[in-house]
């Protein structure tokens, strides 16, 4: 049944951490337009800030995130001069009388930058945002290449949660994915964090990787427990070669199928929630202590995130912002990205403007990701009448369901156990948007 299950909703489908997905924006939404949307924000308004760092040391073949790999340090501290330029720009647009909740570093790595190059754009941000106290800072970092003055940097910096890349510890599959990564060096990271007195540790895997099995991902996530991260994602491998050039090698005849993918998944699931580990949406899991073990999360482009911030602000090449109005992404080219904050301060390069219809659809979504469940009762308070057709939609899924993936209701549904690792093909159900354009997404699996 599992298996004729996984071969069934293996089709591609969106990841969701935003919706529309970001295949639909197009430069109908440019600088000017974030100008008004930073400009428009209420006083008192609560933000979440994304600096991307778009570098790193070496080239994993498995990855799809926007990187470049620089041998010499010239061109991340030009990059750092536009950034700088950008966060300048966007704090003189935003009101004085703001909350920053959350900061996230992601990459590329942000560890590639030098300690003092790490504290000069902390204090830059410090200076220019108003950061709440209790505010979350978040730093990925790649051990490979990690120093203790980097870490110190972090901690004097204000970071108080870190997510380590592992991928997988088995050396076959480092070795086919271009990242070699010892336990013993993961483990040096982590203490040398702890001893900074940066506690909060997350740790990132990744299933359907070349040459991974059951058995390597079980011993992976049991190496894994023994670091005791507070939260651990394990992500499908999204294998695109047609666009990501450098997954072209990888041998595809050495990636696992559906029935072996979602049998990966499986066992990292049982194996956690009898180690208490919490699961959170699809792919997190959190230890009961942590808050993301205790309900309320929401979903952005980083993923699961008890940040409630109504406004992301994306900042540096291909950051994509959240405003109310709707979402912008930064140039992804690192020159064009440049060239843009030189003529204006900003870096868009397109986006979406939300219609009234994007917000329900993109409301269900979110709410399915996260809670696994779709209430018209909720709906209805939210948006009024507007929400009739997207409760129709959840009707057609009510009736259309053979397998057992939602149960019903009084209000709606819920995804069960059987659906919850294809939550994202029911989302999939409400997007509007789903065959519009060529963009090819990951397996549903």
């Amino acid at each position: 049944m599992k298996s004729e299950l996984a071969l069934r909703y293996s089709a591609p489908v969106p990841r969701y951490t935003s919706y529309p997905t970001a295949p639909h924006f197009s430069a109908a939404v440019g600088a000017a337009d974030v100008e008004r949307w930073l400009q428009s924000l209420s006083a008192g308004s609560e933000l979440s800030l994304y600096v991307h760092i778009p570098f790193c040391a070496q080239l994993c073949w498995y990855c799809g995130c926007s990187t470049k790999v620089v041998n010499r340090y010239e061109p991340i501290a030009h990059y750092l001069t536009a950034l700088e330029r950008e966060i300048a720009k966007v704090a003189s647009l935003v009101p004085k009388q703001h909350t920053v909740r959350h900061i996230h570093w992601g990459g590329g790595s942000p560890n590639v930058l030098s300690p003092d190059d790490i504290r000069g754009l902390a204090g830059l941000i410090r200076k220019r945002f108003s950061i709440a106290e209790a505010a979350e800072f978040a730093v990925e970092i790649d051990p490979r290449g990690l120093d203790a003055g980097r870490v110190d940097a972090f901690r004097d910096t204000g970071v108080d949660r870190i997510s380590i890349g592992v991928q997988d510890f088995d050396p076959e599959v480092q070795k086919a994915i271009n990242r070699v990564q010892s336990l013993e060096m993961t483990r040096d990271a982590v203490a040398m964090f702890r001893s900074a007195g940066i506690g909060s540790i997350n740790i990132d895997l990744v299933y359907g990787l070349p040459h991974q099995s059951r058995v390597s991902v079980q011993n992976t996530i049991e190496d894994v427990l023994s670091l005791a991260p507070d939260r651990i994602a394990i992500f499908g491998y999204a294998h695109l070669p047609e666009r990501i050039k450098h997954q072209r090698l990888i041998d595809d005849a050495a990636l696992p199928g559906a029935t072996e993918r979602l049998g990966q998944a499986n066992r990292v699931a049982r194996i956690l929630a009898s180690h208490d580990y919490v699961r959170v949406g699809l792919d997190h899991f959190a230890r009961t202590h942590d808050p993301l073990a205790q309900g309320n999360v929401k979903r952005n482009f980083q993923g699961y995130t008890t940040d409630r911030a109504q406004t992301l602000i994306g900042l540096g090449a291909t950051a994509i912002g959240r405003f109310r109005q709707g979402y912008a992404q930064n140039a992804a080219n690192v020159q064009d990205y440049v060239a843009r904050v030189e003529s204006c301060g900003l870096a868009t390069a397109r986006g979406l403007v939300l219609s009234k219809d994007d917000e329900i659809r993109a409301f269900v979504i979110e709410k399915l990701m996260c809670d696994l469940t779709f209430s018209s009762d909720e709906l209805r308070e939210q948006f009024g009448d507007l929400a009739q057709p997207v409760i129709a939609v959840a009707a057609d899924v009510l009736d259309a369901d053979q397998d057992g993936l939602v149960e019903r209701t009084p209000d709606g549904f819920r995804l069960t156990d059987v659906g919850r690792p294809f939550v994202r093909s029911v989302c999939a159900c409400f997007d509007a948007y789903l065959g519009q354009t060529p963009a090819r997404h990951s397996a549903g699996v």
